[in-house]
């Protein structure tokens, strides 16, 4: 993991060096501008630091909370059925934006999590169970008991076709 993590390289803080160069260069020449997209940068930050908040709580969360051992068990090479049911309800239950859970399923993988359940989890974030009664309204109930049980039904495709991705545990 520790090897992992040097590969990266710098560039994502050159990057960062590059974009601050580009709206200093733009302030230069077109001052207004330049002022404009830093009000619609900190509006955006705006929006997004209470997402990163929650990210940041449930990364604590993970490592405090979940042991490798217990993910090993649930969600990893063993688990059976009962870690693709699990990975199918976390993922309809799953709230919020896809980006804040990359992290955790990262975090998840890299304590044992298989790669089919991740994308299980992926899959089956699709079923929002929120927007299940409007959708009921618009559509009727057989046309969204039938469309969720697609999208559940494909989750566990998908999860499959990822099986034949994942490296082979040598014993």
């Amino acid at each position: 993991m520790q090897r992992e993590r040097q590969k990266r390289g710098c560039g994502g803080w050159l990057f960062l060096l590059m974009v601050l160069a580009a709206y200093g260069i733009a302030g230069v020449f077109d001052a207004e501008t330049a002022q404009e997209a830093l009000a619609f940068f900190g509006k955006i930050l705006r929006q997004v630091i209470p997402a990163l908040a929650l990210v940041f709580l449930l990364l604590l969360a993970c490592n405090l909370l979940i042991k490798p051992e217990w993910i090993r068990r649930n969600l990893g090479s063993d688990s059976g059925l009962k870690g693709w049911l699990i990975a199918a309800v976390g993922g309809v239950l799953a709230t919020g934006s896809i980006y804040a859970w990359y992290a955790l399923l990262r975090e998840l993988r890299e304590k044992g999590m298989r790669s089919s359940l991740a994308a299980v989890f992926l899959y089956s974030r699709a079923v929002k169970l929120p927007l299940l009664p409007l959708m009921i309204h618009y559509f009727g109930a057989m046309y969204t008991v039938v469309l969720c049980l697609y999208l559940l039904g494909f989750s566990f495709v998908s999860g499959m076709l990822m099986l034949t991705f994942e490296p082979r545990e040598v014993t």
